[in-house]
């Protein structure tokens, strides 16, 4: 055994390290493992003591990690994700596909990528999926730290070298209440929206930078009345006449149209693309890859079985952000 070897503590050290680092605190950790709070902080203890460092400080109930401790972290989660890679290879060679998918998504997606899921998993029932569902703050952050198999993104992010792959249209159209006075004046024109009352998504979010840089290319700037940092609180402020919004066809096609109708904007709906990335330099996992396929071939043709054409929200077709 290596001097390094003796110093990195054991395997489940090491998944107990993982778990106060994601969950930020020792309390939440002990939970999410079923152990008991002791144990845990007598655990992290051993394993600073084995590196011959500190690995945290102690702010009242949360834990900052030093610079060692996020080293420790990082390599903890490599070892553990050989671990898994090896026991979905070993599954592959006994022909079977199991082991886990990780995908992260932006809080839009969570309306259609379920509809994926759910036949893939029909297709590889050994298959265990963690579905991770934030804003695309948290997306991003968990994509910097390399947590998840994929990520879908309407905005594709900046950064570490990325393969995107687009894979279904994002349209995004104007709605007002049902009884709002656009409702019985259109078609509109996008001066006619500009005036209005806007309920705009939080800074940062794909929705926002799409209609912002769509109504910029037009000359056009909006009324903005409110920041909402959810779809499903932006569609009820506009149920309660709070103003009128854009958001994604797809959130209201299954979010639900009770309380609202599509305005047909001239120009509108701005057209984006939903987007599967991935960072280019991690390897895939049996599993991964497996997914990676099942969305080249079989999930184009689920997508269309669900997704309702947006053709009914369109007064003079789009050509999309260029």
């Amino acid at each position: 055994m290596s001097r390094l070897q003796a110093r990195v503590g054991t395997l489940r050290q090491l998944e107990i390290l993982l778990a106060v680092h994601d969950m930020g605190t020792v309390t939440a950790a002990a939970a999410a493992l079923h152990l008991t709070q002791p144990t845990v902080s007598m655990q992290l203890h051993k394993l600073a003591e084995a590196m011959g460092i500190p690995l945290y400080e102690q702010h009242g109930r949360k834990l900052r990690f030093t610079d060692a401790g996020l080293a420790a972290v990082a390599s903890a989660r490599r070892v553990m994700e050989e671990f898994e890679h090896l026991d979905m290879t070993l599954a592959d060679l006994r022909g079977l596909k199991a082991g886990t998918l990780r995908l992260s998504v932006v809080t839009t997606a969570k309306y259609f990528v379920p509809h994926l899921l759910g036949p893939f998993c029909t297709l590889y029932p050994g298959v265990d999926v963690a579905f991770h569902v934030g804003n695309r703050g948290q997306v991003i952050e968990r994509l910097e730290q390399g947590l998840d198999d994929f990520y879908v993104f309407s905005h594709v992010p900046v950064g570490p070298p990325l393969e995107a792959s687009a894979f279904l249209d994002n349209p995004l159209v104007a709605i007002a209440a049902e009884n709002h006075p656009l409702a019985r004046r259109q078609p509109l024109t996008l001066a006619d929206i500009a005036r209005e009352p806007f309920l705009m998504r939080e800074s940062g979010s794909g929705t926002r930078h799409a209609i912002e840089q769509y109504l910029g290319q037009q000359g056009q700037a909006l009324n903005v009345k409110m920041t909402v940092e959810s779809n499903e609180a932006i569609r009820h402020s506009v149920m309660a006449g709070l103003g009128i919004s854009i958001l994604s066809a797809h959130t209201l096609n299954l979010g639900g149209w009770v309380g609202l109708v599509p305005l047909k904007v001239v120009g509108l709906p701005i057209v984006t693309q939903w987007y599967l990335v991935r960072p280019s330099k991690k390897r895939l996992s049996v599993v991964a890859r497996a997914f990676q396929q099942f969305m080249e071939n079989e999930g184009r043709a689920v997508l269309a079985d669900f997704v309702e054409d947006a053709d009914r929200f369109v007064a003079t077709p789009n050509p999309g952000v260029q």
